[in-house]
């Protein structure tokens, strides 16, 4: 029976390294791209695009939650809120949280993996870097794996798997160079889609870890 695994691919680079491991670790990968209305949502359709013809990906599900938008919340996704500029020290939850996205998230990859037979779902969540993301703790996907196996059909399957959870952004950039994952098609940017700000939570967090692994982003800022 083939290996197939789901991967969440947003087009940033944490789930592009993700969506490497993936393809090392399975059989067959489908990618999901999930847009829900946010600023940049053309410019990481491209990416995960691009990331998908890299990797020769033929099961490919591109779709939108845009009830997100609706609900509001985020500066992502409400054009009144302003992304705010970096401060990676605050221990406040940044403007930039989509409220429970994660979860809207992982329900539709774990409806698609039942209809598609996967045994597994990827996705990049980050917890030392997460900008204080709620939805990026671990202990959040063990509850979800939780809620998987109970809501799912006896003969269903389907782990979450977090390979980069616990790594730092420079850790993630390593091992991106290892697997030689595209880092150069992936897109960060909270802000822009042409070139990348540079200072929201994103860019800061992706350029620091850059800096400590001590080579250049391949990617433009302003």
């Amino acid at each position: 029976m083939t290996n197939l695994s789901i991967v969440l691919v947003s087009g940033g680079m944490d789930s592009c390294v993700t969506a490497a491991i993936a393809a090392r670790e399975s059989d067959d990968v489908a990618f999901l791209h999930i847009s829900y209305g946010q600023r940049t949502e053309a410019r990481e359709r491209r990416a995960f695009n691009e990331i998908a013809d890299h990797y020769a990906v033929k099961k490919r599900l591109d779709i939108s939650i845009e009830h997100l938008t609706k609900i509001g919340g985020s500066s992502l996704t409400d054009l009144n809120l302003a992304v705010t500029e970096a401060d990676l020290d605050s221990p406040s939850i940044p403007t930039s949280y989509v409220p429970f996205r994660n979860a809207n998230m992982l329900a539709i990859a774990t409806s698609w993996a039942e209809v598609i037979g996967a045994a597994a779902i990827y996705i990049g969540a980050v917890a030392e870097d997460s900008s204080g993301y709620p939805d990026c703790r671990p202990e959040f996907y063990d509850a979800f794996q939780r809620t998987i196996d109970t809501g799912t059909k006896p003969d269903s399957h389907i782990e979450i798997r977090t390979p980069i959870i616990e790594f730092s952004k420079a850790e993630i950039i390593k091992r991106g160079i290892e697997i030689d994952a595209p880092l150069h098609l992936t897109w960060s940017c909270y802000r822009y889609e042409d070139i990348a700000c540079g200072s929201c939570d994103s860019c800061a967090l992706r350029l620091r870890g850059f800096e400590k692994v001590g080579i250049l982003d391949p990617i433009t800022y302003s």
